[in-house]
Order: structure tokens, then sequence, then C-alpha cells
């Protein structure tokens, strides 16, 4: 039987979905570190994780019976991929699956900070009616700058635009733009045209320290910030400056460069206690409905990949789109990625007598996946040859494989 561990609060649909199809699946809350992770996986096959736990080379390499990683949130910078790729374990994430929870609480949290509402609810409840219109503005007729283009980026613009917002982006690949959107020839030229800067770039680290002191300078006088994307790219102590000298008026932040590892653990930041700055704990892409469709969309990928082989949309793997198997038994054979391993694959089963039926080879940089649908049951003495093979990374042998 194959196990599972389901850590950091997952959906419900991921256990159940797992279960259905006779994992035993052992939920955890909160992350664990490196020892305890080391010691949770044994034996286990099948880890679901979010943001918090770090699947280091050290707890890959221990981690002897791991199959498969499914990372139930958009990032994969918390996992070493090729320390999982070098043991043929396939990492799957949810790249568009919580997009519009992001969208939705960037746009709440850029109109709150230009109507200055968190400073209006703070004296509210220390008992002061401050209604005042200074220094609250509309949002309608500001410039939006988006700082990466990608999926949330994009949809954001859209949204912004509807809301009478004028939208420039930055981006460090060619991007087409939607709408009305215009591209900034540079992140300088971005800061001196936006009213609110936000940041939605992905978790490579070379995107590490990128919004720093000189940036916010850069910034014009009363801008808002907006951090939703990555704790560790921007420098937070030059963010808290920058409000307390009054050239920023406002921040959002929902992502922290150190953040505690399980719900309820201590959490200090330079900007708790700051006006018009609001605070989140990562939640940005938590709602309910983004939640349940990561559950069931991870959840999907990896049992298609556990009955199929299917490794579409795989963040580490060679990818291949199969479905159900059209033979008796399929061999599913990732390899180092050298010329000649397939004719050895195929000449391997022409001698033990196997004929193939369907055939699909995709690669990825130095791995090789080949996927073999064979007419009849293969034998012990041909999987022994296959796994004999030098090149030979993984090899799983896939029977029954019914959706």
């Amino acid at each position: 039987m194959l196990k599972a561990l389901l850590l950091e609060n997952l959906h419900p649909d991921a256990a159940r979905l797992l279960a259905s199809r006779g994992i035993e699946v052992v939920t955890r809350t909160g992350a664990l570190d490196e020892d305890e992770l080391i010691e949770a996986l044994a034996g286990v096959h099948i880890i679901g994780i979010r943001s918090k736990t770090q699947l280091t080379e050290r707890v890959i390499s221990s981690a002897s019976s791991l199959a498969v990683i499914g990372a139930f949130c958009i990032g994969t910078n918390q996992i070493d991929l090729q320390a999982a790729a070098n043991r043929g374990i396939a990492v799957f994430n949810a790249p568009f699956s919580n997009t519009r929870s992001v969208v939705e609480i960037a746009i709440s949290n850029m109109i709150s900070l230009v109507r200055r509402q968190p400073t209006f609810d703070k004296d509210m409840h220390a008992g002061i009616w401050n209604k005042s219109a200074i220094g609250a503005h509309e949002v309608r007729g500001k410039t939006l700058g988006i700082v990466g283009y990608g999926n949330i980026g994009t949809q954001l613009s859209v949204l912004a635009e509807n809301l009478g917002m004028s939208v420039v982006f930055y981006d460090i690949a060619e991007k087409l733009a939607l709408g009305n959107a215009r591209k900034a020839e540079s992140l300088d030229d971005l800061l001196k045209q936006a009213d609110v800067v936000t940041l939605h770039v992905d978790g490579r680290k070379s995107n590490r320290g990128i919004f720093g002191e000189e940036h916010f300078a850069a910034m014009k006088p009363g801008a808002v910030f907006m951090n939703l994307s990555r704790g560790f790219v921007v420098d937070v102590d030059a963010l808290a400056s920058a409000l307390q000298t009054g050239h920023l008026s406002g921040a959002a932040v929902d992502v922290f460069p150190t953040e505690p590892k399980r719900k309820g653990d201590p959490f200090t930041s330079p900007l708790q206690g700051l006006p018009n700055v609001i605070l989140s704990p990562h939640t940005a892409g938590s709602t309910e409905e983004a939640q349940e469709a990561i559950g069931q969309f991870v959840s999907h990928k990896i049992l298609d990949y556990l009955s199929t082989g299917s490794t579409t949309l795989s963040v580490n793997l060679p990818n291949l789109a199969l479905e159900q198997s059209t033979g008796a038994a399929r061999i599913a054979y990732l390899h180092r990625n050298t010329p000649g391993v397939l004719a050895r694959v195929n000449n391997i089963l022409a001698e033990h007598g196997e004929n193939i039926e369907g055939q699909l080879l995709a690669t990825r940089g130095d791995l090789g996946y080949v996927v073999t649908d064979i007419g009849s049951s293969i034998e012990p003495e041909t999987v022994a040859a296959l796994e004999a093979i030098e090149q030979t990374v993984r090899l799983r042998v896939l029977k029954g494989t019914t959706r």
C-alpha cells in the first residue's frame, strides 16, 4: 500500500482524493524541520506540503521510498528540485489555482491603503473620531506599477484598468501587454510613474533582495507599496524606514523573509505598529475556494503520475501527457539523457520477447523519460535488465493504469 504524508493543513479534499485510491494518508499540522522530516518520511511514497516545509537535498536523499512531491501552492523554491529529479521524484505544484485570490486581495489592499482605511480603523478602535479627507484618495486615475507580469500580474492588470487606473508593468522576460497596459523600459522607469507599486515575482534565487533602499527612494513621494510574492525579495528594514520618514504613505505585506512554521507561533517584523500598513500572515492565496481548487488539482496530478506515468506540468521532470495503458503493462523509465539509451531499452525488450504497443519519449536537460506500453506482463528478468542500464535513474512498472 502506498503511503502519503500531508503537512501544513492542506484542504481535506487532498486527503479524501488520495484515500479514495487506496492510499494510506497521514496528516499533520504545521511544517517540520529537517530531522523531523527525515524521520516522518520513512516508508512514505507521497508528500504534500505548502510553502513552509523545506525539502532540502538532505531530506530528499534520505527519503528512500519517496516517489512524488505535491506542492499545494504556486511556488516551489522550498524544494530542491534538482535533488528530486536526480532521484526520479516528480514534483507538481498549482501554478494557477489561487491566482484570483491573490489578485482580489491586491485590489482590496490597494484601495484600503489609498483611502487610509487601516489608519481610520485603528483610530476608531482606540475611540478616536477622525473624520477627514486629508490623505484619502480614489484609485481611479492613479497609475499602478506591476513588477512581474505573469499569471497574477496580468489578471491584476485587467481588473485595475476596470477600476479606471493606468497600468505600467516591468518584467525581465518579454511579455505581451493586456488591454491598455504599457511596458516600462526599466524598473526605475516604472517607479517614477507609479502611485502604487506591487510585486508579483517568482521565487527564483536571483530575485533575492531585488527591492531595497534605492528602489524605495526612487518611488514617488506618497506612493503605496505592496508585496504579495516572496518575502526574501524585499529589504523590509528599508521599507520600514521609507514609511517612517513619510516618503511612502502606506504598505501591504503578506510575505516575510522569516516566517513562523506553525499557526500560533510568534511573529516579529520592523513593519509592526506603523500607520497605514496592512500585514497578513502569507494568506493572499488562502481562500477556501483557492485551497479547495489546489487540493483537487495537485492531488489529481499525483494520482495521474502514479497510475499512468503522466508528468504533465511537472516542474522538474520531462513532461509527457499520458492516459490509460494500451497494453498489459506500462514501463515508465527515467534516465540520464545520453545517446543510445532508447535503443538499449528497445533491444532489451526485444531480447526478452516483449512486444511494444506504444512508446513516448521526452527530454528535459540531462534527463530523459520514456514510457512504453507492452502487450504482456513484464517479466522480472526484463525489469532487472532495464534497471542495470548505467543511465537508469528510476524505473516503474505500471499495471492496470485506470484513471
